[in-house]
């Protein structure tokens, strides 16, 4: 069992930047591939970024790619969602995933993640 844990979220202007935090339980971290999604009010839950098990390898969703980043520190059992150039269409709630799979196939989809955190609001003024 993996538990997972967002802090970081808030109200940020339009230009602005956030950097959440997913923090792991569990000692096989360092194993798992990671993601981050999003869920905005009526809308399905859709795919933001994501590494492999040791974070040589990132994807991202086109809406973000060049203003995110995915990181990890497998010491802290934490993996990182630097946001900038904030726009008001980030505004969402954000979630981390883990993925027992070290190279999942299907990283931009929610079935590839076993294991999901309780969320943190992100919210985007114009």
């Amino acid at each position: 069992q993996v538990q997972l844990v967002e802090s970081g979220g808030g109200l940020v202007q339009a230009g602005g930047s956030l950097r959440l935090s997913c923090a792991a339980s569990g000692r096989t971290f360092s194993s798992y591939a990671m993601g981050w999604f999003r869920q905005a009010p009526g809308k399905e839950r859709i795919f933001v970024a994501g590494d492999n098990w040791s974070g040589a390898v990132t994807y991202y969703a086109d809406s973000v790619k060049g203003r995110f980043a995915i990181s990890r520190d497998n010491y802290k059992n934490t993996v990182y969602l630097q946001m900038g150039s904030l726009k008001p269409e980030d505004t969402a709630v954000y979630y981390c995933a883990a993925s027992t799979s070290r190279y999942p196939t299907n990283y931009y989809s929610t079935t590839g993640y076993e294991y999901w955190g309780q969320g943190t609001q992100v919210t985007v003024s114009s």
